[in-house]
């Protein structure tokens, strides 16, 4: 029995690992169709599409429009390549089995308000996968590509027990629906990358049951990016998501305080947080070596309204109100459910979930007045 449990244990490994694996190599192959697209790289979209497939797409008077992949890739021979041709894309879902793949993608083309979703099958042919087929349609649009980091973290315990936690729904949805009524295209990220804790459910909440039922939304808190996976001038902000997980791996990341620090510093951008979020930002620090928040006023959720007799609050590493006043801000916050949000120097802060929209509302405003 002991060697049978060995081995069953060594093929979920083995097969969880290939799968992956496979993932991995499929997103690999349509992010060299997006890229190449994007930039007028043609060997990489020739790289992405098996010679001889196909492309379905709408002609005049909704006819279909079938095209060569080898005809579709000319269309970019006369363009200069690595120069931005202003199509800006995004993966959002990724399903396979065995050799066979789907995917699909959001490509944006802002300077004629459009919105197209590509659909691509691919299969793995001699060990590479490829896309042997693609059709896409179009709506308009208000996005225009600027980009927000949704940042949350890969705890799904606190720290030291077997008690579960995880990123608050809440303050997630809350804040991305108002970003993408907005026009911005959204990403999440996590230390580990890949699926990330969800908790704080409420299944009364219409917008988190409509959020929970959304694919595209589901594959992307399931494939969170990994910090080799972003860079800090794609973003105009960053948000950092609160709930119990919050507490742990992502305070203490310094890869995720560099890009942040430098999404701020070298590319104006704004730093956000909600509630136990603000855990993310009291370790940030200036290029001069100073606390990012000292002399700002900052908001989250406060050491006053923490049960301090939990096992969970005795596991956190630190206590936001007075580490961010040991770091010189000035920690302030409203009554325990009420909405309230702190802005100073492209810094906004709020003290809980309800006040998630609020901070999403104020960063719009920030970026729109830039």
């Amino acid at each position: 029995m002991k060697y049978l449990l060995i081995l069953i244990s060594y093929l979920t490994i083995s097969i969880a690992a290939n799968a992956q694996g496979a993932h991995d190599l499929i997103q690999a192959c349509v992010n060299d169709y997006i890229e190449g697209t994007s930039y007028n790289y043609v060997d990489r979209i020739n790289n992405a599409f098996y010679p001889g497939s196909e492309l379905f797409l709408d002609g005049k008077e909704n006819s279909l429009r079938v095209v060569p992949s080898e005809t579709y890739i000319s269309w970019f021979d006369s363009a200069k390549a690595g120069q931005f041709n202003g199509r800006v894309g995004k993966i959002l879902s990724i399903e396979h089995f065995g050799n066979i793949a789907t995917a699909k993608a959001e490509i944006l083309i802002p300077q004629r308000e459009l919105r197209y979703i590509d659909m691509f099958i691919l299969k793995e042919i001699d060990g590479k996968w490829k896309i042997i087929s693609k059709t896409a349609n179009s709506e308009k649009s208000n996005k225009k590509g600027d980009r927000i980091l949704f940042i949350t973290s890969n705890a799904a315990f606190y720290k030291g027990t077997n008690i579960r936690t995880g990123n608050s729904l809440s303050e997630i949805v809350n804040a991305y629906d108002v970003f993408d009524k907005a026009g911005y295209t959204l990403d999440f990220m996590s230390p580990e990358g890949g699926d990330i804790p969800i908790g704080y459910l409420d299944y009364s909440d219409d917008l988190q049951m409509q959020y929970l039922r959304n694919s595209d939304f589901m594959y992307a808190i399931s494939h969170t990016k990994s910090i080799t996976e972003v860079k800090a001038e794609d973003y105009k902000a960053v948000y950092y998501v609160g709930g119990g997980s919050a507490m742990f791996d992502v305070p203490e990341n310094e890869d995720i305080q560099k890009l942040v620090m430098s999404m701020y510093e070298d590319h104006d951008g704004v730093i956000s947080s909600v509630c136990h979020g603000t855990a993310g930002i009291v370790n940030l620090k200036t290029k001069e070596g100073k606390y990012l928040v000292d002399g700002k006023v900052i908001s989250g959720y406060p050491t006053e309204y923490e049960n301090k007799e939990r096992e969970t609050f005795k596991s956190f590493p630190f206590k936001i109100t007075e580490t961010v006043r040991l770091r010189g801000g000035d920690f302030k916050y409203g009554e325990r459910a009420s909405i309230h949000m702190e802005h100073q120097d492209d810094v906004v802060t709020g003290q809980n979930n309800l006040s998630s929209a609020a901070v999403a509302q104020k960063i719009i405003e920030i970026l729109k007045a830039k």
